[in-house]
């Protein structure tokens, strides 16, 4: 497979594809950006799908610049959005993006790596500087954009600072001259956008690479935190193999493709046995599981979720190794507040499931809101269909 192939594999645009092949064939390593506004506490298998493009560049010799945009998402990127984005604090993007940093290990590669925050340069922009780009761009360009139009026609209001955001995503471009910017579909207006600034300032314009939106795990909406139908690269692997064994049977091509990084012509086998009747769903969805989880956290641990995923769900029966949680001293016990604090989900997260009869003591299933500790005591805890907690004094 030549170079381009590889960079082109699973792709979704490439603009212009020519450009990218002459500079692949340049006598030098490019610089490939990928912006990422840490605006949730999570790396997804969404966020993963262009992670690994940057880590097949990186593969090849090149240097990955990853942009954590510490700056642009107190901003806020408007794309895909009915509405303006609520702005997060400088408090908020800092400890969001102190822990994806942590996880971007799990996909890239820490040789031919740059990991910069776009404050660096952006909060550096004086009065003249930010005058200066904002030249670089006209209203009717801005409109040009799907989204902004859509509002403008249906008087939504629109922000002079959305309309800063992709001139700031370029200015990042130009900041770390960038050959390359990859990112989801959803993000080529930006990426242009960052070929016309990097013009205005006298550089080479970089080719946009976009990668297509994983679906989540519920099959019909993108991946998304905000939404909850996602898998976190940092997930246990029981979890993470539950969780893919959720997914709509219809979803299973997509996640093939883009979660499992799996080539197209295997993909298509699948399909088509899937279509024909001569695999079974459960059988692939199985396959794909083991696939996500061994991508994350290697092949031992994929099997022992496979094994702990049949004694839940096939036996009805509870995993051999509960994380263990002490009682607290109160009496009767506040149950809704013990599962927050347990499982780290929300109070009123918690007093639905209750209410739902997701929660089970000893297979018992119950819905009050305080319970006696002695009837906790060394009882085991399931919360939902995958969570479990063996109770302590």
């Amino acid at each position: 497979m030549s170079d381009l192939d590889r960079i082109l594999r699973h792709t979704d645009t490439v603009v212009p594809e020519e450009e990218l092949e002459k500079k692949l064939a340049l006598d030098r390593p490019l610089r490939v950006k990928l912006g990422l506004d840490p605006t949730a506490p999570a790396v997804t298998l969404g966020w993963a799908v262009v992670l690994r493009k940057l880590r097949a560049f990186q593969e090849l010799g090149h240097t990955a610049v990853l942009i954590v945009g510490d700056f642009t998402a107190q901003v806020g990127d408007p794309s895909d959005k009915g509405s303006q984005r609520k702005r997060l604090s400088a408090d908020e993007v800092n400890a969001y993006a102190e822990n994806v940093l942590e996880q971007f290990g799990k996909v890239l590669l820490p040789e031919n790596l740059e990991i910069r925050r776009n404050s660096e340069w952006l909060s550096a922009l004086d009065m003249y500087g930010l005058l200066e780009l904002t030249s670089s761009a006209t209203v009717a360009q801005m409109l040009e954009r799907s989204d902004f139009a859509k509002r403008y026609d249906s008087g939504v209001p629109i922000s002079v600072m959305e309309f800063l955001y992709p001139l700031l995503q370029g200015y990042d471009s130009v900041a770390v001259q960038a050959d390359v910017e990859l990112g989801g579909s959803d993000q080529l207006w930006n990426l242009m956008m960052g070929r016309v600034v990097q013009e205005r300032y006298g550089q080479s314009r970089q080719v946009a690479l976009t990668m297509p939106l994983l679906v989540g795990t519920d099959g019909s909406q993108k991946m998304s935190q905000s939404i909850g139908n996602y898998i976190g690269v940092e997930d246990e692997p029981d979890e993470m193999f539950g969780k893919t064994m959720s997914i709509p049977d219809e979803a299973m091509g997509e996640w093939y493709r883009l979660a499992a990084d799996v080539d197209e012509e295997q993909v298509t086998e699948i399909e088509e046995g899937l279509a024909s009747g001569s695999l079974h769903p459960n059988d692939v969805k199985r396959q794909l599981a083991r696939l996500i989880v061994h991508m994350y956290h290697g092949e031992t641990a994929a099997a022992e979720a496979e094994s702990s995923f049949d004694t839940v769900f096939r036996q009805g029966g509870v995993p051999d190794d509960l994380p263990i949680y002490t009682l607290p001293t109160d009496d009767p016990v506040n149950l809704p507040s013990l599962i927050r604090e347990a499982l780290d989900i929300s109070g009123g997260e918690a007093r639905r499931m209750l209410s739902q009869g997701a929660v089970k003591i000893d297979g018992d299933t119950v819905d009050d809101q305080v319970i006696a500790r002695d009837r906790l005591a060394g009882a085991v805890l399931k919360v939902g269909k995958r969570r479990f907690l063996q109770l302590s004094e």
